[in-house]
Formats: structure tokens, C-alpha cells, sequence
């Protein structure tokens, strides 16, 4: 078994090894690319101080680029005895340039080695989450156009209620991911802080120059206080766990309500064959599978903050190890959401749609609202019109208009989604995420 960075004479127990290491060697796999720009940013800096000469810091960057490259290859693998990516770059620097790899951990700890890892690999993940929730908003609010005229029931208390639209539904949960990109826009704030020279927890005695690595890895701030950076694992995470149980929120609920309204109960939408499958022994069925997976992947999504909070809730300031078991499940949840998020905007824009749910009698009492309205605009007092429709209801005399004259902003005959497409963009833009990129791009020397 290869020596830890830490171990001395001691020689490590391997039932303990396996138990402490755990999963930490697969998960590490979500976040070798993101060590090794910390490093390159570590290196400058630590040139800039003196701690290294012009002409190391010259071959541990073309070295450190070398193995970017490599890690990024399909098959790349922390090699067996190694702890973790930290352990297995610096191992594959000192095995290629001797004396001058060990040199690039001088002024920083493994604990905000990890910390700007995440950091990073969180920010770049928060943008692809947030592609993929603007597809999905582009669907819906592009499929809540293109039906908003077709008038289905809306419901409350699962009880008939009063007339909605396709356009008005799709355009519900289109404004819900608007809602979404806000917290995670602020999700993002919180991560986008460098936590690098925070070192074990209480900073360092070199005059390291934390506000340098900032702007060269693109961080909008510096995360200031050392303890605080520190305690702010788990805490980032569960932060941004929120944020995406919040998206997993909104489509759990649009998967229910397609599975619903797909059943010949409801025969509102039929969803498109390849997204279903059929029964082993009745040949008619065609379950709405994928829909099903995808309310259950969202719970479990929602249910991540939660985890999170547990691990982390009886922990004092200070790191511990308790945090590595974080990684398991928060960092494949982004990749998770992405083919949920996906999956979702090809069924909804593959759907079809019954536009002529309306006409079936057993809705006609949705319109009751409608006639209490005209009633009211005839002059009746409104619990007078109120009473009279009810009666009439009562003795099987009400004959629905099933004209709808809605106008106003948000209803069916004026859904506001240019509103909502505004709004979508202006969210967006909140998150900075070009200044990071070029910020990675020239320590990568592109």
C-alpha cells in the first residue's frame, strides 16, 4: 500500500484504510479536473510570494496542464493506495519532477485543497443546471403558446373547478422554473467565494496572497475568514442541494400531473409512445414510466438537503471527517437533474394534446363561474347571481356559455409568457459565468 501524505512510521491498518478512504476515491473522479486548476492558481501565487522560482513554477504548470489532459481521458483512475485526487496529483507531479512536485502544497491544507475543488466543480455544474432548466423553459413556455387556447378543467380539492388551458398549465410550471433560477442564482453567490489560503481552517504563516488566486480562478470574492471558509462545507452544499430540490420540486409535480392527465381517466395529453411501456399481461396498457422515474428521482433530489443537514447538524466549528460523507450522494444529484430536466423537455415537447376535452358534458359545470360573472355584469349583486346558478345547477337547468372571455394578465386569454420569457432572461444573467471561464481558460493556457 502506497504511503499517505500524512502517514510517518506508522504503518495504516487496511480494514481501516478501506473504512476511513470509503467512496472517496470514485467520487474524487467528480472533482480531479477542478484540483488541478486550484493548483495551477496555488503556483502562481506561490510564486509571487517567493516560495517558488520562476523556472518551477515554468514546469509545474506545463507538467500540471499535461495531466488535466490526462485526467480528462476516459478510464483515468485514482490509483489503488492513493487517498484521494489531491494525493494522486501531487504523487504523479513528484514521480515526474522530483523534489519540485512536492513543493506545490506549501501554504494550503488538503481541507481547502477540497474546499476550492467543490467550490469550483459546483459553479461549473450550477451552469449546466441552469442550461438545462432554460431547454425546459423554452418547451413549455414555447408548448404553453401553442395551446393556449385549448380548454381543459382546472381543479381544486381534485374536484372540478373552474376552466384552465394546456397554455395556462405548461405556463405555470414555466414561471416555477423562473422562481427556481432565482434561488439557485443566489445559490450560486454563495459558491462562487474562494476558500483557497483558508489552509486547515486558521489560515497560514506565509503572506499568501489569497485575493491573486481569486481572480485567477475567476471567483467573484474571496471567502475571508479561515474558520468560516471551513464551516461553510456542508453548509455550501446543503445551500445548493436546496437550490436543486427546488427544481426537482417543480418538475415532481408536472410529472404527477402528466401522469394524470395522460390516464383515460383524464385523456387530457397522450405522452409520446417511446417515453412508455406496456404490461406483461395486459396488452392495452402504456405507463407513463419515464414520468414515474422522474417524480421519484425528484423526491429523492428534495430529500438531499435534509441528508445533508443530519451529517452536519451536531458538528462544532473546525473540520472534520464526517464532511467527506457529503460527496456520495450530493455530487452525482447535478448530473441527475440534468437528465431529469432533459428527459422532461422531450416528453412535454413530444406530447400530444386533446383539444377537445371541453366538449365532454361532465366538465360543463366549470363553466358555472362564467355565468355568475355575466349575471354580475348584468347588474345582479353577486350572491344573488351566486344563488341563481346554484339553483339552477340544483335542478338540472344550467346550460353552460363556453365562450371564456378572460382577460386579464395570467389568464387564459392573456398568459403574460412574454412577461415570463423576460423574466427567465434576466435571471440567467444574474450568474457571471464568462469571467470564470476565461479566468480557467488562461491558467489552462488557451
Amino acid at each position: 500500500m502506497a504511503k499517505k501524505l500524512w502517514e510517518k512510521n506508522t504503518e495504516v491498518d487496511s480494514d481501516v484504510d478501506r473504512y476511513t478512504v470509503g467512496l472517496d476515491r470514485e467520487m474524487d473522479l467528480y472533482i480531479a479536473e477542478w484540483d488541478i486548476i486550484g493548483s495551477l492558481a496555488h503556483i502562481r501565487m506561490l510564486e509571487k510570494i517567493g516560495l517558488l522560482a520562476a523556472d518551477e513554477l515554468s514546469i509545474l504548470t506545463k507538467n500540471l496542464r499535461e495531466i488535466y489532459n490526462e485526467v480528462l481521458k476516459p478510464g483515468f483512475e485514482i490509483e489503488p493506495g492513493i487517498e484521494d485526487i489531491h494525493s494522486q496529483v501531487e504523487l504523479m507531479l513528484t514521480n515526474r519532477l522530483g523534489d519540485t512536485g512536492k513543493k506545490i502544497h506549501s501554504g494550503r491544507s488538503r481541507n481547502d485543497q477540497v474546499l476550492v475543488d467543490l467550490k469550483l466543480m459546483m459553479r461549473a455544474k450550477i451552469e449546466e443546471v441552469a442550461d438545462a432548466v432554460s431547454r425546459l423553459f423554452d418547451i413549455l413556455i414555447n408548448q404553453s403558446d401553442r395551446y393556449a387556447d385549448v380548454t381543459i378543467p382546472g381543479y381544486t380539492h381534485l374536484q372540478v373547478a373552474m376552466p384552465s388551458s394546456v397554455g395556462m398549465w405548461l405556463g405555470s410550471y414555466a414561471e416555477g422554473l423562473t422562481d427556481d433560477i432565482t434561488v439557485l442564482s443566489a445559490a450560486y453567490n454563495v459558491v462562487n467565494r474562494n476558500p483557497l489560503g483558508s489552509a486547515a481552517g486558521y489560515g497560514s504563516s506565509f503572506p499568501l496572497d489569497r485575493d491573486l488566486t481569486t481572480r485567477l480562478m475567476g471567483f467573484e470574492s474571496v471567502a475571508i475568514n479561515s474558520v468560516y471558509a471551513q464551516m461553510g462545507r456542508g453548509k455550501t452544499e446543503r445551500i445548493v442541494a436546496q437550490a436543486l430540490g427546488n427544481i426537482a420540486a417543480t418538475v415532481g409535480k408536472l410529472a404527477m400531473d402528466a401522469c394524470l392527465y395522460n390516464s383515460q381517466n383524464f385523456g387530457f395529453i397522450k405522452l409520446p409512445d417511446e417515453f412508455t411501456t406496456g404490461s406483461s399481461i395486459m396488452p392495452h396498457k402504456k405507463n407513463p414510466d419515464v414520468f414515474e422515474l422522474t417524480r421519484a428521482k425528484c423526491n429523492k433530489i428534495q430529500a438531499l438537503p435534509y441528508e445533508i443537514t443530519l451529517i452536519t447538524s451536531n458538528l462544532p466549528s473546525g473540520y472534520f471527517r464526517d464532511l467527506q460523507l457529503i460527496k456520495e450522494n450530493f455530487l452525482p444529484t447535478f448530473d441527475t437533474l440534468i437528465d431529469i430536466l432533459d428527459m422532461t423537455g422531450r416528453m412535454i415537447g413530444g406530447m400530444t394534446v386533446n383539444r377537445h376535452t371541453a366538449e365532454d358534458p361532465r366538465y360543463d359545470l366549470m363553466y358555472s363561474v362564467e355565468e355568475v360573472n355575466r349575471l354580475v355584469k348584468e347588474g345582479v349583486p353577486f350572491r344573488d347571481a351566486y344563488k341563481q346558478v346554484g339553483l339552477a345547477i340544483e335542478r338540472g337547468e344550467f346550460k353552460p356559455d363556453k365562450v371564456l372571455q378572460h382577460s386579464h394578465i395570467g389568464s387564459t386569454g392573456n398568459l403574460g409568457n412574454d412577461r415570463l420569457r423576460e423574466r427567465m432572461k434576466s435571471q440567467l444573467a444574474l450568474m457571471d459565468f464568462a469571467t470564470w471561464h476565461k479566468a480557467v481558460d488562461s491558467l489552462l493556457g488557451k
